[in-house]
């Protein structure tokens, strides 16, 4: 295992476990599986451990395991604070006090702000004393570093980045959201900042691997390195310095074992020049199969609505290669999870966005496309939930 350093010196493996998608047994954890897995990994160098509370189960599963096998001090646990659900300073401290509890632990490494979406959230978290708050938990020992998880736009993001003195952070980085989410702007602007960058969502949620256009996998079947689409993703992204770990939701010894054996291998600088044309070429393969050709550039932002033209597209484009499941959950975590909506639906086709587009992509039409594949009931009523619960 090859280890890169947080923000204060501390090794931390290249390869972190997500600890979100157990295998189940009976609609429980399958504790035996997980236990043999989770062990796997450490006994392989896996030292970072990522959950959450809302991770079903999840909390409560790696505190028996690692208490049972007296490993709490060779790792590290990042865990995360369901700010969307608190509403006080007493809200804060019963959940660490139940995540503590859960953890079967006294204090928590990486201690995350959970879906962190913009800086008005950021400010009502302030307004309830979250700074001190913090502070009182890391000279008590209690928080040993803090920092967010993110989703939404480059622009967001480095305003959260410079809004606190973050110790890390996290980002959903792969080489198709390269120009999307925080992307490679936002990862260069933190590393700018000293702020070491956990990535999440490597291989897309598995669009990267077994969602590939056919043509695609064939070219990766034919390469003659014989590598897998999933080491084509891994290896990308490991051979970026400005990359301190990235996360795997490994559910076999054998995906643990190979995950493994990758990252010992790769170091930055590692990627061949023909390495990156190939990520090219699968990545227009991709492009060609998406419904609309943005390239996440921005040029279109900002929009004087407030739409998120790029996230919009981003999410229409996953329906058709993803699945509508997994577009319409990512789209409603990154337009109504912050104090300004940036619906596609707001769009009063002003056109300003076309006269920018490189494209040339009549935006306000697929726009009004996109609102109406993406924005359902569903997606209304948990907008009128949303608005209700944060009571702005």
């Amino acid at each position: 295992m090859q280890y890169r350093y947080d923000k204060y010196g501390h090794p931390v493996s290249s390869l972190a476990y997500g600890c979100m998608r157990f295998t189940k047994k009976g609609g429980k954890i399958d504790m035996a599986k997980a236990e043999a897995e989770i062990m796997e990994a450490v006994r392989l160098g896996i030292n970072y451990f990522d959950t959450a509370y809302i991770y079903g189960g999840s909390e409560a599963a790696i505190g028996e395991i690692f208490e049972k096998n007296n490993c709490r001090e060779q790792i590290y646990i990042a865990d995360k604070l369901p700010h969307y659900l608190i509403k006080s300073q007493a809200g804060l401290e019963k959940t660490f006090k139940e995540q503590l509890k859960r953890l079967r632990t006294d204090y928590i490494d990486y201690y995350l702000m959970h879906m962190l979406t913009d800086i008005r959230t950021w400010e009502r978290l302030k307004a309830l004393g979250i700074e001190d708050w913090i502070q009182g938990k890391k000279e008590k020992g209690q928080i040993r570093q803090i920092g967010f998880s993110y989703h939404g736009n480059t622009a967001q993001f480095c305003d959260l980045l410079d809004a606190y003195p973050w110790d890390f952070c996290m980002i959903q980085y792969n080489y198709l959201d390269e120009n999307s989410q925080a992307g490679r702007k936002g990862l260069q602007y933190a590393a700018k900042k000293r702020i070491p960058v956990m990535i999440m969502e490597p291989l897309r949620g598995g669009k990267l691997v077994e969602l590939l256009p056919e043509k695609a996998k064939q070219m990766v079947a034919d390469h003659y390195t014989h590598r897998t689409a999933a080491e084509w993703s891994f290896r990308w992204l490991w051979d970026q310095p400005e990359i301190t770990a990235v996360l795997s939701g490994m559910n076999s010894i054998e995906m643990i074992r190979e995950n493994c054996r990758i990252a010992s291998e790769m170091s930055p600088g590692s990627f061949l020049k023909e390495d990156f044309a190939f990520i090219e070429s699968i990545k227009k393969e991709i492009n060609q199969s998406m419904k609309v050709g943005c390239t996440g550039c921005g040029y279109c932002m900002p929009c004087p609505k407030g739409v998120d033209i790029p996230m919009a597209f981003s999410s229409y484009n996953r329906i058709y290669s993803e699945g509508k499941g997994a577009a319409r959950k990512g789209y409603m975590q990154c337009t109504l999870m912050r104090h300004n909506p940036t619906s596609a639906s707001l769009c009063v086709e002003c056109g300003k966005c076309e006269q920018h587009c490189p494209q040339g992509i009549p935006i306000r039409a697929e726009l009004k496309k996109a609102a109406g594949e993406l924005e359902t009931v569903r997606y209304k009523v948990f907008g009128k939930i949303i608005r209700t619960f944060k009571m702005w």
